[in-house]
């Protein structure tokens, strides 16, 4: 593969799944399967193959990680499945990018809802943010994995929100119930929903330059936010990429629980 371009023949790509209805799927899409969709994924640069794990994952892999997670004999390969993801999303790097993809592959057939903090939900929580509401929400509009946008998402998800929504699932980052960055009322959100079964966990993306930044979720001074991403050669950031595969930037083995 010329690591000049992400151009490839068809067998190089990966077929992702198919926004749609909601509910059982007809008997048609279930004989054609993922070969409904003419959506397919462009392939990863190499270089990024190199560096980042997650961009190595197949559907097949991704969806094999989150059927090992579930403690149930629910079967979801005729279930149209809603999952949701929710964040500030100020700063729409590879991390995210590349967690709404598996988040997206979870299932073979997932209509991925994104919801976004407003700015009165940030400036109540003192998190700061770059970019209004609006840009913001309008960005994540235009990844190719997000069926659908919700703004002025709720801080903490709960049962009642998943149900109005008829969400099945909550992806969130594996190792973040560790993360002394994330808040606790968002925490205990995650935790309850996790007792009943409404939490899938994405991988981490190592590695970016972006992990090294202040955080989201605490206000920022104007000098802090303005602090350019360290380079590639910086020796945080080659800590950080010679972290071993099965370890998380927070020290969290992989398959351990949140």
């Amino acid at each position: 593969m010329d690591n000049a371009t992400a151009f490839s023949d068809d067998e190089d790509y990966d077929v992702i799944s198919n926004p749609g209805h909601d509910g059982e799927l007809t008997p048609e899409e279930i004989l054609l399967g993922r070969g409904t969709t003419t959506s397919r994924e462009l392939p990863a640069f190499e270089d990024a193959q190199d560096r980042f794990e997650t961009t190595r994952w197949k559907a097949s892999e991704v969806e094999a990680y989150v059927k090992k997670q579930l403690e149930t004999t629910q079967l979801f390969d005729k279930k149209r499945v809603k999952v949701y993801v929710d964040g500030t999303f100020d700063t729409f790097g590879v991390g995210q990018a590349l967690q709404l993809r598996q988040a997206k592959l979870a299932f073979p057939y997932v209509h991925l809802i994104v919801g976004v903090f407003s700015d009165d939900t940030l400036h109540q929580n003192n998190c700061a943010s770059t970019y209004p509401e609006v840009e913001r929400a309008e960005l994540v509009r235009h990844c190719r994995w997000v069926d659908e946008v919700i703004k002025d998402a709720p801080w903490a998800v709960n049962i009642d929100f998943l149900n109005q929504r008829r969400i099945d699932f909550v992806a969130i980052d594996e190792g973040s119930s560790v993360d002394p960055t994330c808040d606790k009322a968002r925490l205990r959100g995650y935790d309850e929903l996790k007792k009943r079964g409404k939490i899938i966990k994405t991988r981490r993306t190592l590695g970016l330059t972006s992990q090294h930044r202040p955080s989201m979720f605490n206000l920022q001074s104007e000098s802090q936010r303005a602090t350019p991403t360290l380079p590639h050669t910086s020796p945080v950031a080659t800590r950080v990429s010679e972290l071993k595969p099965d370890i998380d930037v927070f020290g969290i083995g992989i398959g351990c629980g949140t």
